[in-house]
């Protein structure tokens, strides 16, 4: 979606249960999420580089730092927005069209993905002149 903007983004608080046996977390696509979970990966043992770097131009996708911490830079073509990820019961749902930025992983951080869908190279917009010119209708 072209016209999508950092604010956008938000954070959402994943259902936990707890009990004396610890907590239990769950996501239903559809549910809790709007849309269905075609696809899951994480990032871990991440060095100290930064990952993201491109934009989805149908896929979403709900972030959550399930350990540790990791901060995810937010961008529209016009604004910035910085999310700070460290609590495994919240997660940032992003919308498509938007570029982002996955820095400051934390030592033993494990970023899950939940995505709308299966990979798709086409999807992928991986140069930011090209996603200004994608968010300008060119």
């Amino acid at each position: 979606m072209k016209q999508t903007t950092v604010e956008n983004c938000k954070i959402i608080d994943i259902r936990k249960y707890t009990d004396n046996r610890g907590y239990l977390s769950v996501i239903e696509g559809g549910l809790d999420i709007p849309f269905e979970i075609r696809r899951i990966y994480y990032l871990y043992m991440v060095p100290e580089v930064a990952r993201g770097a491109h934009a989805h131009k149908q896929l979403q996708q709900l972030l959550i730092a399930t350990s540790g911490s990791v901060d995810v830079i937010m961008d529209d073509g016009k604004s910035k927005k910085s999310f700070h990820l460290d609590k495994p019961w919240k997660g940032l749902l992003i919308p498509s069209g938007l570029w982002r930025d996955l820095e400051n992983f934390s030592g033993g951080a494990v970023l899950m993905c939940l995505a709308s869908e299966k990979y798709e190279a086409s999807d992928y917009i991986r140069d930011y002149g090209e996603f200004l010119a994608y968010k300008n209708g060119k």
